[in-house]
């Protein structure tokens, strides 16, 4: 139930009053809302109901975003992270984003674990970890002044722009900041076919979003059903796919490895089968009623939203032929601090891991814990080779340009 927000008041309105809540609409479409003079623009003349309207948003879902992101500011767990001397306060820094389904329960654990922690050191830990449908643009603006000191000691975020490009954590690979337990992986991750195991030792990956495929059966229209992602970027399926662009992670992880796959020709053929962009909680919804030309046919969704399906609904999940993409949930800390060695062994651990896996459906590496797979649920990953030959952050601009440009 909305606490805080009313579609009818005015989005200008809103932003005064909760200030918190720019970033939601800035990562969610509003980019000119970054303007003041547009901004104070709007104050008395659109309401949010009106423009969300304008954007095809989803009223409800972008609602719950903007009560989540006041709520972290203002309320419970949050507050006491405030308390505790988050977001660059402490003498030990923990900071990032972590997936919407887990953050709430892991928070809750992790404030319990750092009731043990605390009296055992001499120093003040600051943290803030925040959903990520808030984005991250509030940590790139420390990390791309490229200042060590400037880093917080250890940071957690899902996706691949952030850690790998050039312009953020990217200038800091190779430079021995930064320092990877040697743990033993769960074998859904480390296999004949899959190694998440950073050869360089700098990055922790402690779980995954795997990225799925979910089918309306009733708009096939006669088409056999997609298995796989080249299925999904042939000719008979132009104009029915729905991406969830706004989520910048999945969005980015799935990009590069379909740069990967199948070159630039795959990311033309991407651009070719999109129709919109659409939150998976909108496509898990669809009753498939409408004319196929105003619904999508398939949808590209994490594993999680599986779990809201409907019973005897129109959406299939397709587990992709190839493997669900994987966008990693990773884990960086700076080598020379000893005091984070309780919080590395807390998020390396298999309670950690549990509430990835089980609260999630975010699969977990920790070799203790059952991710409850199949034999035949693989994942396809771009590999640490790739990272490190390659200036992802290049990469993702110019495929996202090109594909941009050619849905416009």
């Amino acid at each position: 139930m909305a606490r805080y927000i009313n579609v009818k008041d005015k989005v200008g309105e809103i932003l005064e009053k909760y200030p918190e809540t720019l970033e939601v609409f800035v990562v969610n479409g509003f980019e000119q809302l970054k303007n003041p003079t547009l901004r104070k623009a709007m104050a008395n003349s659109v309401t949010l109901e009106t423009a969300l309207k304008m954007k095809k948003v989803n009223a409800e879902l972008f609602c719950e975003k903007l009560e989540d992101a006041i709520r972290q500011e203002r309320e419970g767990i949050d507050q006491t992270l405030r308390e505790e001397g988050s977001f660059a306060q402490g003498d030990v820094r923990i900071e990032g984003v972590l997936p919407c389904p887990i953050r709430i329960p892991l928070l809750e654990n992790f404030t319990k674990e750092l009731e043990k922690i605390q009296p055992t050191l001499d120093k003040k830990i600051g943290y803030d970890l925040r959903a990520a449908s808030m984005g991250m643009d509030w940590i790139k603006e420390q990390v791309v002044q490229g200042k060590e000191e400037l880093l917080p000691d250890m940071m957690l975020s899902a996706g691949f722009d952030l850690f790998f490009d050039k312009k953020y954590m990217g200038q800091f690979n190779d430079k021995g900041i930064f320092c990877a337990p040697d743990v033993e992986f769960n074998r859904d991750f480390c296999n004949d076919n899959i190694d998440l195991r950073d050869p360089k030792k700098e990055y922790s990956i402690i779980g995954v979003v795997p990225a799925i495929i979910m089918v309306n059966e009733r708009l096939l229209g006669g088409r056999k059903m997609p298995q796989g992602w080249e299925d999904i970027l042939s000719p008979e399926f132009e104009n029915t796919l729905a991406l969830p662009m706004h989520d910048l992670d999945l969005f980015n992880a799935v990009i590069i490895h379909i740069y990967k796959m199948y070159a630039e020709e795959g990311i033309n053929n991407l651009a070719r089968s999109f129709q919109k962009s659409l939150h998976p909680a909108q496509m898990v919804k669809s009753k498939g009623l409408l004319a196929q030309s105003a619904e999508p046919v398939i949808s590209i969704s994490p594993y999680f939203f599986t779990q809201i399906l409907p019973e005897n609904g129109p959406i299939k999940p397709v587990w992709p032929k190839e493997g669900a993409i994987v966008s990693p949930i990773f884990l960086i800390a700076k080598k020379e601090k000893e005091e984070l060695k309780p919080f590395l062994d807390y998020f390396l651990s298999k309670e950690v891991g549990e509430i990835f896996s089980a609260n999630g459906k975010f699969p977990s590496t920790n070799c203790h814990v059952d991710n409850k797979l199949t034999g035949d649920q693989g994942f396809c990953w771009v590999g640490w080779d790739y990272i490190h030959d390659n200036n992802v952050g290049e990469i993702l601009e110019r495929c996202e340009a090109v594909f941009k440009e050619l849905v416009q």
